[in-house]
């Protein structure tokens, strides 16, 4: 008589079980996009910064046109990249876009660091001082942004990948995360700010 409440209670069991993995899934999927997000604030930031280095520099360094052409390039490509980044963090194309922007940004402001160093009028310019201290502090918390990210992105990747999670991770559609590595040594270096 009570034989049929057996497969009742497998049943139930196992609905709670996919809906806590389900509700697990989405949690840290929320976390990782929140994750994003303080990068894409930081990024942001950096890129409002880049004009005004290069207006301030552009009196100084009249004759490296090329160097500062470079970075308002490479800054108007690496805000595009977020953009695209920011409508679905994680996903492998987009990252890959942002970390190659990313890269060229970093290459080019190493190169606009390198020619400010040779000009010590420019050095000691205090509007050029603040912007040079801001754009380091910039880039420690887009570091710090980055590896909150890395870690959320971990922990997600990690959930959707143990048993018995797999089992329903692709059905409900919660693809893998990708990271937001550097991979060249060179761009691993954040540009070097010193006024010695």
């Amino acid at each position: 008589m009570w034989y049929w409440l057996i497969p009742l209670l497998v049943v139930i069991v196992v609905v709670m079980l996919v809906i806590s993995i389900y509700n697990k899934l989405v949690a840290l999927r929320n976390r990782f996009k929140n994750a994003f997000a303080q990068i894409d604030v930081q990024l942001k930031r950096r890129y409002d910064l880049i004009p005004n280095l290069v207006e301030t520099a552009k009196g100084y360094l009249s004759h490296e046109r090329q160097t500062l052409e470079a970075v308002t390039n490479a800054r108007n490509q690496a805000a595009s990249a977020i953009k695209a980044a920011s409508q679905n963090p994680g996903d492998p194309n987009a990252m890959k876009g942002l970390m190659g922007a990313e890269s060229m940004l970093t290459g080019a402001l190493g190169r606009l660091l390198v020619t400010v160093e040779q000009y010590p009028d420019l050095k000691a310019n205090q509007t050029m001082m603040q912007l040079m201290e801001e754009l380091s502090s910039t880039e420690n918390k887009v570091a710090f942004s980055r590896q909150a990210y890395n870690d959320a992105v971990m922990v997600y990747n990690t959930t959707r990948e143990v048993f018995p999670n797999v089992m329903f991770a692709g059905m409900f559609g919660f693809t893998p995360a990708a990271l937001f590595e550097i991979t060249a040594e060179a761009e691993r270096e954040a540009p070097k700010v010193s006024f010695k």
